[in-house]
């Protein structure tokens, strides 16, 4: 058994509900990787800024599949930017008015947007995931961005319905998809997770069965896919954890370190 690459989702997976982990465990873990020529990749729907806030000592060292793979940095330097076009953006727009109970925010490389009437509580919980989020009076008038991405926020209870009157009304110009915990997610075709990792693995010589990769929501669902070696969280959404090869310890015991560890002694 060969891993060349360890791929980590953040929310519910790496995180614990502290939105924190084991630092000393991972430091000692991260020099092992190191050690054995074994690249550490962030994989995550989060914003790039606040994925390195989490790693503030060697954050120049990794690589960032950022937003669900839009936005990909590797070492400090970008390897990939994806983008919707305006009239997209536009159109998609106006099909989320529709939403009453709906909350959005813009996400593109210089910054997030929300506009400035969202409820005060939504624009804070934001700002936790998007380091960088600026207030506009309308997300119709963001253009000096490359954007490549829409999170949305609905009751949990309303994702299942809302997800499928999403599929039904972008016709594929995006994909909906689950973050878990209320959000939905917006991307662009194609442009996810796995296809993050791809672009890394080209870089690196990486072949598919020498990846690892860990997650739990829908978002994550393609890179478990991908990855020759796949582990959903015990917290993990059912139907994820049909995609995955093993059902690890939750975020909350330790679950992708103790696992990390294991593949290291192998």
């Amino acid at each position: 058994m060969t891993v060349k690459m360890i791929a980590v989702d953040m929310d519910g997976t790496f995180l614990n509900s502290q939105q924190d982990y084991d630092r000393e465990t991972f430091a000692q873990l991260y020099q092992m990787m190191k050690q054995k020529g074994i690249r550490f990749v962030i994989s995550s729907g989060n914003q790039y800024y606040q994925l390195k806030s989490f790693f503030p000592e060697i954050d120049a060292e990794l690589s960032f599949v950022a937003e669900n793979g839009a936005y990909i940095v590797s070492e400090g330097e970008e390897v990939f930017t994806g983008e919707i076009d305006l009239e997209t953006v536009h159109e998609v727009l106006t099909i989320l008015a529709d939403f009453k109970e709906g909350h959005t925010i813009l996400c593109g490389k210089k910054s997030a947007y929300v506009a400035e009437q969202e409820p005060k509580s939504f624009i804070e919980h934001g700002s936790k995931y998007y380091h960088r989020l600026k207030k506009v009076p309308d997300l119709f008038e963001v253009q000096e961005d490359t954007l490549f991405k829409f999170a949305l926020s609905f009751p949990v209870e309303q994702v299942a319905d809302v997800l499928g009157r999403l599929e039904d009304g972008l016709e594929g110009k995006l994909i909906p998809v689950s973050s878990g915990h209320g959000d939905i997610d917006l991307i662009i075709p194609g442009i996810h997770k796995a296809h993050g990792l791809m672009k890394l693995q080209e870089l690196w010589g990486i072949k598919n069965h020498e990846v690892a990769a860990f997650g739990d929501s829908g978002n994550d669902l393609e890179m478990l896919k991908h990855a020759g070696y796949s582990y959903v969280m015990s917290n993990g959404q059912p139907t994820v954890k049909v995609a995955a090869q093993e059902i690890i310890l939750s975020n909350d015991e330790n679950g992708v370190l103790l696992k990390i560890q294991e593949l290291l002694h192998m």
